[in-house]
């Protein structure tokens, strides 16, 4: 009795052995099979962004690295809200607002781009902390101009709800699709930060629009909203399409 025991005990620890190597094969297969989404920047300014980057990327210190990039670039937009909250009692502050935007643009640009450089690429670490990093970001940056009055709620709902739509659409392309667009229509982030920078410019002057009757960002933030929802509207169409098309029903 205690010889089976024993017998079955050590077929046991077999099976359980087996079965942890092969799931720890499975893993490591998982991990060998992943493949990175093409990366698409056709954006106006990208050549020029892409040729400073690698400018800055062959200059900085060995001891930066792209998390120390991407934290630079979080602070950013946390400085961004932040003072765009205070500036609703010092209207100079939209000038700050300006250098952290700069911030965010080398942090959050240039990460990648080191990371390409020094061939030390980790693309799905990358790719989460990145846009999670946005998306924490983007909601400080709204939260920001709510405070300060120069936008109403119900407009910077309207922009981060359509803007989330529209990430989560380029998320979902870049698994199904293999494609990773990181500009529309020939805007891309850095585009988008420089009209926001333009923006803060004419705010500090001329806060409202149309003989005074409307915000100059909730205006902005109208036109912005629409035109994300027309992307996202006009991309969802032609990536169904192109899926439709990559998987036909077979014949029958």
């Amino acid at each position: 009795m205690q010889m089976e025991l024993t017998i079955e005990t050590e077929s046991r620890a077999e099976t359980e052995t087996r079965a942890k190597a092969n799931t720890e094969g499975k893993s490591e297969n998982t991990i060998r099979a992943f493949h990175d989404a093409q990366r698409e920047q056709t954006s106006i300014l990208a050549t020029l962004e892409r040729a400073a980057l690698y400018g800055f990327a062959r200059r900085m210190p060995a001891w930066v690295n792209s998390d120390h990039l991407s934290i630079l670039g979080f602070i950013g937009m946390i400085g961004a809200g932040a003072c765009y909250a205070a500036s609703k009692y010092n209207p100079l502050m939209l000038h700050l607002v300006n250098v952290f935007i700069f911030l965010n643009w080398f942090g959050d640009s240039l990460d990648g781009t080191l990371a390409r450089y020094r061939d030390r690429q980790r693309p799905r670490y990358g790719f989460y902390v990145d846009h999670i990093i946005d998306t924490f970001g983007i909601f400080f940056l709204l939260f920001g101009m709510t405070l300060s009055g120069y936008m109403s709620q119900r407009v910077a709902a309207a922009v981060l709800i359509s803007y989330f739509m529209l990430a989560i659409n380029s998320y979902l392309a870049a698994y199904s699709i293999g494609i990773f667009k990181i500009s529309q229509w020939k805007l891309g982030p850095t585009e988008l930060r420089l009209l926001l920078m333009i923006g803060n410019v004419f705010l500090f002057y001329r806060p409202r629009v149309y003989h005074h009757r409307y915000l100059l960002f909730d205006v902005s933030g109208v036109i912005a909203a629409f035109g994300m929802s027309l992307m996202l509207v006009v991309l969802s169409i032609q990536h169904t399409h192109t899926l439709y098309k990559l998987e036909p029903l077979p014949k029958q």
